[in-house]
């Protein structure tokens, strides 16, 4: 198996479970966050970051558009505007809507894998930008967008568990 087959499989896996579990997700719930602690999205917040966690990210690595505005680099921003805090980041406004963007998202991921191409999956090395410093093979970089996905989902999977929802092991892995 190649790196090609290998995120493509990883992603097909992940979407698929993400897309069952919005099949659980209450359309009224998407204000509600865990009671206990901080620093915590609203279900809302949470879908919208699921939606789009994975196809931006390829895209960044691959072409290096990033989606800033025309002029500003990734070093230019402050680490807040890197990684906001929950109460800064956006809300979804529908199950629906997220179902659509988790579409687009993951047809992003495989159109930026077929972009890429093994070679360059396998041997271009490149920096993230919140780890300048630290190089790894494109390959590896997607296959930690997709699962940035995976752990979304499992943030997902708890927040229903802590909603009373009926899930389980199955619904976390796919299966």
């Amino acid at each position: 198996m190649n790196l090609t087959e290998l995120l493509k499989l990883e992603i097909e896996n992940t979407y698929t479970t993400t897309e069952r579990l919005l099949d659980k997700v209450d359309p009224g719930s998407l204000d509600w966050k865990p009671a206990s602690g901080s620093n915590w999205m609203t279900v809302g917040q949470l879908l919208m970051h699921i939606a789009n966690s994975c196809g931006g990210g390829c895209k960044a690595f691959v072409t290096g558009d990033w989606g800033l505005p025309p002029g500003m680099k990734v070093e230019d921003l402050t680490p807040e505007e890197m990684l906001p805090p929950p109460e800064k980041l956006p809300s979804i406004g529908s199950v629906e809507e997220t179902r659509k963007l988790l579409a687009d998202d993951k047809a992003l991921a495989l159109q930026m894998i077929d972009q890429a191409g093994e070679n360059d999956l396998a041997g271009l090395e490149k920096a993230a930008p919140w780890a300048p410093g630290v190089k790894y093979a494109l390959g590896r970089h997607l296959l930690q967008m997709v699962q940035h996905l995976d752990r979304h989902k499992a943030q997902l999977f708890y927040y229903l568990k802590l909603q009373g929802q009926p899930v389980g092991t199955a619904d976390l892995w796919g299966q």
